[in-house]
């Protein structure tokens, strides 16, 4: 077994390394094609590897020390394939591509460690439950090289939508509350907690109501803006040069703030309100939401 407690060593520094990792400089002639295609069969060996160790360790009697050496090895060459791919991915392809990237190697890293860690952990022999889970961890982290965006624009698509979505879930929840009366909390105190219901700091007042109305019209605001610069990715954006592919990372990154944002002022809404705290965040949510529609004219001559 120590080869694989060895291994599992390795792949802490490789996960550890991958965190701060950054592109080689300079990098000539990439072929985005080859980088693709190369990364798909690292993904795919690690799966086989993962599968041949888990096989392995799942009945008696164990694999020899020579066997488990080239075990080991077999998965960790594929891994250290993928996360040197990683490594090869040029800054000028764009910044949110290679978060992207390198967050689908760390889960492929994640669920390997953890297969890995609970076949060393085990007291006998045998597929156990949580063996299989861990397997069937590590398949899914590599079957998803097939979502991985495959270029700058579609990764902030990916990221975008991905703020929409839970600025839609936001809205939605505080609508239900304000559409449930005075009490938000009547779906989640027991009705025999007279304490509870009888405190009035679980209700909205009628000032209270008065100050949610433009608040939650701000939220559907953000929903909106969202929308449009989702709209207007999918229409114009482009990645044919270093100026489009920079400005599709600065809208990543602005419009990553708005979701916080949202869900810091809904947050703030539910009773006890603090009217101060209330207006601060609408207030930050409002600029947040000004800088995504600056920075969406701004680069409009990119698109």
């Amino acid at each position: 077994m120590e080869p694989l407690r060895k291994l599992l060593e390795n792949l802490r520094a490789i996960q550890e390394k991958l965190r701060d990792g950054e592109s080689k400089e300079n990098i000539n002639n990439f072929n985005p094609q080859f980088f693709w295609d190369t990364l798909e069969q690292a993904f795919k060996a690690t799966s086989q590897e993962a599968t041949k160790i888990s096989l392995a360790y799942s009945k008696p009697p164990a694999p020899s020390e020579e066997d488990c050496q080239k075990l080991s090895d077999g998965l960790l060459n594929a891994i250290l394939a993928a996360s040197t791919l990683y490594y090869s991915l040029p800054k000028e392809h764009g910044t949110t591509l290679r978060r992207t990237v390198r967050q689908a190697v760390a889960d492929v890293i994640e669920g390997t460690m953890q297969l890995i860690d609970v076949i060393l952990s085990a007291r006998i022999q045998s597929l156990s439950q949580e063996q299989l889970v861990s397997t069937g961890s590590v398949w899914e982290a590599c079957d998803n090289f097939a979502q991985i965006p495959k270029d700058n624009r579609a990764a902030v698509l990916g990221i975008v939508s991905g703020y929409l979505g839970v600025v839609k879930d936001a809205l939605e929840e505080m609508e239900e509350a304000l559409a449930g009366g005075e009490d938000p909390f009547s779906d989640v105190l027991d009705d025999d907690d007279m304490g509870a219901r009888g405190n009035q700091d679980t209700y909205w007042s009628e000032a209270d109501r008065r100050l949610i109305a433009p608040c939650l019209g701000l939220m559907k605001a953000s929903k909106a803006c969202l929308k449009k610069v989702l709209g207007s990715l999918k229409a114009h954006g482009k990645v044919e040069t270093p100026e489009q592919v920079a400005q599709l990372d600065d809208l990543a990154d602005i419009t990553q703030e708005v979701s916080p944002s949202v869900d810091e002022l809904a947050l703030s809404i539910y009773p006890p309100m603090n009217h101060p705290t209330v207006r601060l965040n609408a207030a930050k949510l409002s600029s947040v939401l000004k800088k995504v529609l600056e920075i969406t004219r701004s680069i409009s001559q990119y698109f």
